[in-house]
């Protein structure tokens, strides 16, 4: 029996003008343009005063009054954890076995502790997923990595939302990534090699941290021969930040990729990938926001992030090429260039509109916030923005929403909604998250008398269905980080087995109430007052960050 899409081509014929950043191959920009657009494909990209192709002579044009660029492609995020706010990070670290260990007490207080009261949850688990992929879609993304769920039935499966998600879409024009949230593992490097020429794409992290200890994950992929890697044009390694010159040449020249995530970088280690090496040496460079306890609220935000990191690091990325990160460059590291990351015709209109169009068009999307973004469309649906264009598009149902003090509406209906997820609105989620992150003292106490809500998932009745989040390294759902390859000649693998921790003290003895994390930096005047507080960032972020959101 045939698949169907989790985003099927659909939506009714629109025409949607204003300035029309097309990022294809010639970066054409039509400065007054429409984009007509029907059954989920775009049938052509035309300066306006064109004659409308055939079929769409009886469309009425809708003006967007802005800037439409291709939807953002994210190629890293831990989403489950994206309700959670920015952590204060204690101290610098050098690899990231070391802040998610039991010698860091405030992470497993203010992250891994909530979360695992939170995410097994069945009641939570809805607001969660809900929360986070209205974070992303509000700011502009239209593809991130997929959320991960399972059952007391041991049933496993993505969540099937509103944002594609690269791992799974049960479409043939888009092809599931594999992906990995520990760096790389197996018994041996010739296994990983087998493992990642089985995807068209695999995204994993890869040597993230500073130190020896992070390079030699990668170091660890060397086979016997010369310059014989367990490397494929396949592998897209996340962070890559330990990484060296002469590195980032070998990646190159096995056709492999990177995805930078430099503020979480910045935050945890102090400093971030060599990307000017990594450029001049012709590895290709997508981006992601990684999470919002250590990094940016959105992929939109990232982008300026690195705007600051590439002029810090003397790389020199022009606004165009960091746009390109996020759009074109992402869907060719995917395979999925045939059909999205450009605005042409045949691809799919996922898009993004930024308010106005004036000045330089890329620089105007790294300088605007939440509250510019006017219009999000995936697969052809307008699924946020302005109510006055997405009504004008088909948009049904829509949900009210205010960022900024703009008002904007969500269109979350879906004939493929996941159908434990579907029917909640944001409001209600945001209702249940925030009343569990104020009472999650008590959660924990409840937790240590009557059994954790991972527990209570997994003893529920036979008759009935629960499912919870699978929470990145919170064993035993199947995340939980590996042994990873060992060094050449060696046995002992590169990376912590899961050994049993040391006795850490109750989680109500720890935990203190939570806010939950605002949806925008619109919204969150706090946000910049942290990260002007944090130790590890060196002095261009903050001011950077507040010249280019215009706080």
């Amino acid at each position: 029996m045939p698949t169907v899409p989790i985003d099927p081509p659909a939506g009714p014929k629109v025409a949607l003008a204003g300035r029309i950043v097309t990022m294809d191959d010639d970066f054409t920009v039509l400065d007054d343009g429409v984009l007509y657009a029907g059954e989920g494909r775009i049938a052509a990209v035309l300066a306006r005063g064109s004659p409308p192709p055939a079929g769409f002579e009886d469309i009425k044009v809708v003006a967007s009054g802005g800037t439409i660029f291709p939807g953002l492609i994210e190629l890293h995020n831990h989403l489950a954890y994206d309700a959670l706010q920015l952590w204060h990070v204690p101290k610098k670290f050098t690899n990231r076995d070391q802040w998610g260990s039991s010698g860091t007490p405030e992470y497993r207080k203010l992250v891994s502790g909530p979360m695992k009261l939170i995410g097994p949850d069945p009641e939570l688990m809805p607001a969660v997923v809900r929360y986070v992929e209205c974070k992303a879609l509000m700011a502009g993304t239209t593809t991130s990595q997929g959320i991960e769920i399972f059952s007391n039935k041991g049933a496993r499966r993505l969540y099937r939302g509103n944002m594609r998600n690269v791992e799974e879409t049960d479409d043939p024009d888009l092809p599931g990534a594999g992906t990995r949230i520990g760096d790389v593992d197996g018994a041996s490097a010739a296994g990983f090699l087998n493992t990642i020429k089985r995807k068209q794409c695999y995204i994993l992290h890869l040597s993230e941290g500073t130190d020896d200890a992070a390079r030699k994950h990668f170091l660890a992929l060397k086979l016997a021969g010369r310059d014989k890697w367990a490397l494929a044009d396949s592998l897209a390694g996340i962070h890559c930040a330990a990484l060296q010159r002469e590195d980032f040449e070998v990646l190159a020249r096995h056709g492999a990729s990177m995805v930078w995530s430099p503020l979480s970088n910045l935050l945890l280690y102090g400093s971030t990938a060599l990307v000017k090496e990594a450029a001049e040496a012709g590895v290709r460079i997508a981006l992601g926001a990684d999470w919002s306890p250590t990094g940016s609220k959105n992929l939109l935000g990232e982008l300026k992030v690195a705007r600051l990191a590439s002029h810090a690091a003397g790389s020199g990325f022009s606004d165009r090429e960091l746009v390109a990160m996020a759009t074109r460059t992402a869907a060719q590291i995917l395979r999925w260039d045939s059909a999205l990351g450009s605005l042409e015709a045949g691809k799919r209109p996922d898009l993004v509109v930024v308010d106005g169009k004036q000045g330089e068009p890329y620089e105007q999307l790294l300088r605007s916030g939440e509250a510019d973004v006017t219009l999000v469309m995936v697969g052809g649906r307008a699924r946020y923005g302005r109510r006055s264009i997405v009504t004008r598009l088909g948009g049904e149902g829509l949900e009210g929403v205010r960022v900024g003090g703009r008002e904007r509406v969500l269109n979350l209906r879906q004939t493929t909604a996941d159908p434990v997820v579907g029917t909640i609105t944001l409001a209600e989620a945001g209702r249940r998250l925030k009343a569990a992150l104020k009472n999650v003292k008590e959660l924990a106490r409840l937790a240590e008398t009557r059994g954790t809500p991972l527990h209570a998932l997994l003893l529920a009745p036979d008759d009935e269905v629960r499912w919870g989040l699978a929470l990145d390294e919170l064993e035993p759902t199947g995340l939980e980080l590996r042994p990873r390859v060992p060094l050449q000649g060696q046995t002992a693998p590169t990376g912590p087995s899961l050994v049993t921790a040391a006795p850490a003290p109750p989680l109500s003895e720890i935990l203190e109430p939570l806010g939950l994390d605002a949806l925008t930096v619109a919204d969150d005047e706090p946000w910049l007052k942290a990260i002007d507080a944090q130790g590890n960032l060196p002095a261009w972020v903050a001011p950077g960050l507040r010249e280019l959101y215009g706080a």
